[in-house]
């Protein structure tokens, strides 16, 4: 069940993050954790995650600026590694406090409450018009690799703060998709050599069948959705998956998920 679920969501939000501002990871790293824990499910995701930018990669990534990889990336890649480090830390911590409701025992985690509050904080950014006003020059962007970096390694969500300072960077659309792979790569093998210990820790708790055919879907998802979307506005699609994304914060956040 937990394959197909995860699957179908991996080729929904492939497709709709051809049109909205979240990432694939923002959209799938929630519903893995209602199946796994909440530092496996990161690190699941970020695996498909990973795998998915380098196929889009290989169809645009001659087309990024050098230059903004270089000053953005290189500290994005920093601030992911002791995001991931961060991660880490939270995972071990023991429960916030418990409640019951309906019945069932649920447990506050400090990890889930982070994970929680900061994709409901993405959220906010990505919908709200006083960020998509914000003007921010060429200076700002090692500024801008930090602090999503760090967030791209805490938790995987970094694309929204990550388009708020590279829209701003003169790019052309081009430029600007294949830019933004680029570094999420760089993140992406940043964060996956921290949670890489884990995993290898915990070998027996991933299911690498389940990674495979879930990154081959993502794969599908982006392949048919370039079609199949394009009279689809970005706007609806954001709202879309925003609403989604904050059922399913709150419920991490109160240790429902």
């Amino acid at each position: 069940m937990e394959m197909l679920v995860i699957a179908l969501v991996a080729f929904l939000a492939s497709g709709l993050t051809l049109f909205s501002g979240f990432g694939l990871g923002t959209l799938l790293m929630p519903v893995v954790a209602m199946f796994f824990p909440i530092d496996i499910a990161i690190g699941i995701t970020a695996v498909v995650h990973l795998a998915n930018n380098i196929f889009k990669l290989g169809l645009i990534g001659l087309e990024a600026d050098r230059g903004v990889v270089l000053r953005f990336g290189v500290p994005a890649v920093v601030a992911a590694f002791f995001g991931a480090l961060a991660l880490q830390s939270l995972t071990v911590m023991g429960a916030l406090f418990e409640y019951r409701l309906f019945g069932q025992l649920h447990q506050v985690l400090p990890v889930k409450l982070v994970i929680g509050l900061v994709i409901l904080a993405f959220v906010y950014v990505e919908l709200a018009k006083s960020f998509s006003t914000i003007s921010l020059s060429n200076k700002f962007l090692p500024l801008g690799g930090l602090i999503s970096g760090f967030f791209g390694g805490l938790s995987g969500n970094q694309g929204a703060l990550r388009s708020m300072f590279l829209i701003k960077a003169g790019l052309s659309k081009e430029q600007f998709i294949a830019t933004g792979v680029i570094i999420a790569v760089m993140v992406d093998v940043t964060r996956i050599s921290i949670y890489g210990w884990d995993a290898a820790a915990s070998r027996e708790v991933i299911d690498w069948s389940l990674v495979l055919v879930v990154t081959l879907c993502a794969f599908s998802g982006a392949f048919i959705g370039k079609r199949l979307l394009q009279k689809m506005t970005i706007r609806f699609v954001q709202w879309l998956v925003s609403i989604l994304l904050v059922v399913v914060a709150i419920g991490l956040a109160g240790g429902i998920l």
